[in-house]
């Protein structure tokens, strides 16, 4: 696969193609003189020749069968246009389902179409879906600041509510449309949540390159299925090709804030049944452009900026949506949910009205639904916890056409003539936070609840404050590493979670990450079982190797996996006590120490980490000790959160005239 051209790639690309970290390549460049030379790039990020990298790899024995795939990308990035290089992506998917297709694309180069074959060629030896989602994800990596691509999870979740929502025969086939599809995710999603047959799939995209990739996309997910797809290359604003067309459902993640929209040219156009949207609210365009090919009783599910849902301009349209019962509900997502990821969106839920003798009239509510609260703070942005997100909402829309039923807390049916005010504001939070307030009852359980922890923390403040502990002589000390080598434990270092939206087989263990770490100490996620992944065991020591979360537990319950930066720890009890290394280990001073530098998101390295040289008899007096001092900090935890929300709770009601003389 080598090219007369010069292609460069990165440290980190050479790590990638050879499976290993980027320090590893680093110290391969340092310690062998045969290293290829660097052709370009600076020193701190400098680039070297494919060619010459690959040449080394095989003549070293350090080529593993990942690099096949990760060798052809930069071949890829070199083409230079994003629009060349999608198209050729595309073009390459459509070559290994068809080997016997040739390329036909005008628009590709020589250059391109030879990447194409030996791509084609690539697919078919390894897997022709798995190559085209491999090239698909690094396109999509590449120009992640040019895209907005809707997350597999939240595309899951939008086909599981307009499938929920929508009324009419579950049975006899289903149309789907999507006015603005990108690369086919949210298709892509419906293919894989509909059980049914007779799947017809319509969508719509006006960048040429992403049309093809999502077709590409769509031609390996519908394979062997009773599925009919047609995606036009046009702007579905101003020239909709599905014009008359009645769908199912209709799912839509729009582009946001445009203003060149076609509000000229669109003036009198007749999807605008709920007015002629302003020319700074393009969003609500999409909402009727939904609607308006929508079959009675169909729904539609669109992602919107927050600013639409209170935005004075689209006050009357909005108003419009809630009399006619057309806007059914509003999900607030929580920031990160999609981009931008330091946004709060919406997902705004619309049906058609059924056509139907006896269909009930318009809604006299809508339900609004708060779920910011499902986010999980990262490393570097806000992640949802996709699971109890999705189960939250789809409870929460249970309850849609069911008077009877309640909506769950963070949830609220909010009656029209308390939304059809001077503002029509639909935002979730406005309304769902006055009936989150806890009832009387509940607020002196909660004061009960606070008494007793108080008395617990007392009780083992009396215990510790008795306790004698004196600067001594400076006593032998050994470090994590070396009772490693004693055989005195085993360590096991955590691995990189598998994407969250990918499936799960066999049997799967909760997966615990630094992430979870600084959220609420719980997992996120589970895993399937592998050899690959470090599982703590009840009894066993998990680390967490990062300043900003450096601590050490023994685990109790079942069997946990963890994830980059946490370290299981199994202990050979005839040499040591499992709380008296936790104990030792997580002392502040400790990790301060073996911290690698001063910034809060510097690595310790847990292998410096000191233990304390005792007998296993000595060592059981400090491990009593150190279970004590672990149940007073989590004792002070608990009081701190509640007493901090009962302050809160108290302050709002004061401030709102409760207090009673």
């Amino acid at each position: 696969m080598s090219s007369p051209d010069v292609v460069p790639v990165t440290l980190a690309e050479i790590a990638r193609i050879a499976g290993v970290g980027r320090a590893a390549v680093s110290n391969w460049r340092r310690r062998h003189d045969s290293f290829p030379t660097r052709i370009g790039g600076t020193d701190v990020s400098p680039q070297f020749s494919l060619a010459e990298v690959e040449q080394w790899l095989r003549d070293n024995g350090k080529l593993k069968d990942v690099g096949r795939k990760e060798l052809l990308w930069p071949r890829f990035e070199v083409l230079g246009s994003r629009n060349e290089s999608g198209l050729a992506v595309a073009e390459a998917a459509r070559r290994m389902r068809s080997p016997r297709a040739r390329t036909s694309d005008p628009e590709l180069s020589a250059q391109a179409r030879d990447l194409v074959a030996q791509a084609a060629r690539l697919g078919r030896e390894e897997g022709p879906r798995e190559t085209f989602e491999f090239l698909l994800q690094r396109w999509l990596e590449t120009h992640v600041r040019q895209l907005s691509t809707t997350p597999p999870p939240l595309a899951a979740l939008m086909i599981r509510i307009a499938l929920t929502v929508r009324l009419g025969p579950k049975d006899g086939g289903l149309t789907f449309i999507d006015p603005a599809c990108g690369t086919g995710h949210l298709a892509a999603a419906a293919v894989q949540e509909y059980d049914g047959t007779g799947l017809e799939l319509l969508a719509c995209e006006r960048d040429k390159a992403l049309a093809a990739l999502a077709s590409a996309r769509l031609g390996f997910v519908a394979e062997n299925r009773d599925i009919r797809t047609r995606i036009a290359v046009t702007d579905a604003l101003r020239e909709d090709p599905f014009a008359g067309t009645q769908a199912d459902i209709a799912v839509c993640n729009p582009p946001f804030n445009e203003r060149d929209w076609g509000y000229e040219e669109l003036a009198t156009d007749q999807r605008w049944t709920h007015g002629l949207p302003p020319r700074t609210e393009p969003e609500l365009a999409w909402v009727q452009h939904l609607l308006a090919h929508l079959k009675p009783g169909g729904a539609a599910v669109v992602v919107l900026p927050p600013a639409v849902a209170s935005r004075k301009a689209g006050r009357r349209i909005r108003g419009s949506l809630l009399r006619t019962g057309a806007l059914r509900a509003v999900v607030s997502l929580p920031p990160g949910s999609a981009q931008p990821h330091s946004v709060s969106l919406q997902v705004w839920i619309l049906r058609a009205a059924a056509d139907s003798p006896t269909a009930a009239p318009p809604s006299q509510d809508a339900l609004l639904v708060d779920a910011t609260h499902f986010a999980r703070p990262g490393t570097r942005e806000p992640s949802p916890d996709w699971d109890a997100l999705s189960s939250f909402v789809l409870t929460a829309l249970a309850t849609l056409d069911d008077p009877d039923k309640e909506p769950p807390e963070g949830a609220v049916r909010v009656p029209l003539l308390d939304l059809l005010d001077d503002e029509v504001d639909v935002t979730p939070g406005r309304y769902t936070a006055s009936m989150s307030e806890p009832s009387p009852k509940e607020l002196a359980a909660r004061w009960g609840e606070f008494r007793s922890l108080l008395t617990d923390l007392a009780d083992q403040t009396r215990q510790l404050s008795v306790l004698e502990v004196e600067a001594g002589t400076q006593p032998a000390m050994t470090t994590l590493g070396d009772l490693v080598k004693a055989g005195a434990l085993t360590l096991r270092a955590g691995q990189q979670p598998p994407e969250a939206a990918a499936p799960t087989r066999g049997a799967t263990v909760p997966l615990l990450t630094v992430a979870d770490l600084l959220h609420d100490g719980r997992p996120g996620q589970v895993v399937s079982i592998d050899s690959t992944h470090a599982i703590a065991e009840e009894g066993d020591v998990v680390v967490a190797g990062v300043i900003r979360a450096f601590r050490a537990w023994v685990h109790q319950g079942p069997p946990m996996a963890v994830g980059p930066q946490l370290y299981v720890l199994r202990v050979d009890s005839e040499k040591l006590d499992a709380h008296f290394l936790a104990g030792c280990l997580r002392a502040p001073a400790n990790g301060r120490q073996a911290g690698t530098h001063a910034s809060s998101s510097s690595r310790v390295d847990i292998r410096r980490l000191q233990v304390l040289q005792l007998s296993l008899e000595k060592q059981e007096a400090y491990a009593e000790t150190f279970r004590r001092l672990s149940a007073f900090e989590t004792l002070l935890t608990m009081a701190d959160g509640l007493g901090k929300g009962l302050a809160g709770d108290m302050n709002d009601r004061l401030a709102a005239g409760g207090l009673t003389t």
